[in-house]
């Protein structure tokens, strides 16, 4: 439908980058869009899932671009991953062995809070998008979350982390296996692409992936991801 659609000048703002280079890429091909009486049109959707990619080639200053053009009223204290994880919604270590088992948990895990409404649809949603394009990074972390926001499914935006014991397949580039997984479940856009590029910020930071690997449980993991997050924070 034509109000789902963005302008040019909307997707610019929304993603905090020059008018004219989007038009460049999506020209080229580059970027998502379609013409509409003369004036390239955006869904947003689309545009959410294109950015997702992108982001995994981005370095911490593009990621930085990235966290500044979004807005999210859920987050407190300028702390995107901190707003929605909790300590019981970080488990470590996690019994899955299996990739639906492991998104099960850590479905199960996020359900702690009270605010996973529907968790067979976000499970059908997750598994849906890994189907498409897995999550896994070549780093042994995945972060699963659903193709588009589900507002009803959801009582708030939420973030649950684990670590299985062992590395498990889980579509990662090369065949690498994968122990940590960060559950993104968003009720909005916005506050799902700050967290992904909090995320992949996190993830670049000098000794942060092995000194999670090494944390002994649920809390000593939980205080790593919050020192994290809180680090990148106060740096800005």
């Amino acid at each position: 439908m034509a109000h789902e659609f963005i302008t040019l000048e909307q997707l610019a703002e929304q993603l905090g980058r020059d008018r004219r280079d989007l038009e460049k890429q999506v020209s080229r091909g580059r970027l998502p869009g379609q013409r509409v009486e003369g004036q390239w049109r955006f869904h947003p959707a689309e545009i959410t899932q294109w950015l997702e990619m992108e982001m995994r080639g981005y370095n911490d200053e593009e990621l930085l671009e990235v966290e500044e053009a979004q807005v999210s009223e859920e987050v407190e204290g300028g702390l995107p991953v901190s707003s929605f994880l909790y300590p019981e919604t970080t488990q470590v270590p996690m019994e899955g062995k299996t990739k639906r088992s492991v998104l099960e948990e850590l479905i199960e895990v996020a359900g702690r809070t009270w605010q996973v409404w529907e968790p067979a649809s976000i499970l059908s949603a997750v598994q849906e998008r890994e189907s498409v394009i897995p999550t896994g990074y070549e780093n042994g972390v995945a972060i699963p979350h659903p193709r588009t926001p589900m507002a009803d499914a959801l009582g708030e935006s939420m973030i649950s982390y684990g670590r299985t014991q062992s590395g498990i397949a889980f579509g990662a580039p090369k065949r690498q296996l994968t122990d940590m997984f960060f559950l993104v479940l968003c009720r909005d856009s916005r506050t799902h692409l700050l967290v992904l590029a909090r995320l992949g910020r996190m993830l670049q930071l000098p000794g942060f992936i092995d000194e999670l690997r090494e944390a002994a449980d649920s809390l000593t993991s939980y205080e790593i991801i919050c020192q994290a997050d809180n680090r990148l924070t106060e740096e800005a």
